[in-house]
């Protein structure tokens, strides 16, 4: 029972970062405003649509759960960077929901750690 319950987790967090690399292909210039508002190079929006896309493909599979949960929490704590506006409420929002999403993303790490850290 808990084995689908975690599954369906995995797969819940997962949909969230298959609509970024959605977003990033479907809207580039979206993401690279956002970079560019904070002086930061507009190309790291590539690698941020591959770690997106990567990230939720081990998600679904269950691949290496610590080191992807641990890694996707950290890419969710620096792009709340980016959204952190306080004069937008929707920005805001956006921000709670990272922090959120690297918490249940640390809850991961540390269940794949009971396991064994590097398996499924």
């Amino acid at each position: 029972m808990v084995l689908w319950i975690e599954r369906i987790g995995r797969y819940c967090i997962a949909l969230l970062f298959i609509a970024g690399t959605l977003q990033k292909l479907v809207d580039p210039d979206a993401t690279q405003a956002l970079l560019a508002m904070r002086g930061w190079p507009v190309w790291l929006m590539w690698p941020a649509l591959a770690l997106n896309a990567v990230g939720a493909a081990l998600l679904v599979a269950g691949i290496l759960p610590g080191p992807v949960g641990i890694t996707l929490a950290l890419y969710c704590g620096v792009t709340s960077y980016f959204h952190f506006l306080p004069d937008d409420p929707w920005q805001m929002s956006i921000v709670v929901k990272n922090w959120a999403i690297a918490g249940g993303l640390l809850m991961l790490a540390a269940r794949g750690a009971e396991r064994g850290f590097w398996r499924p």
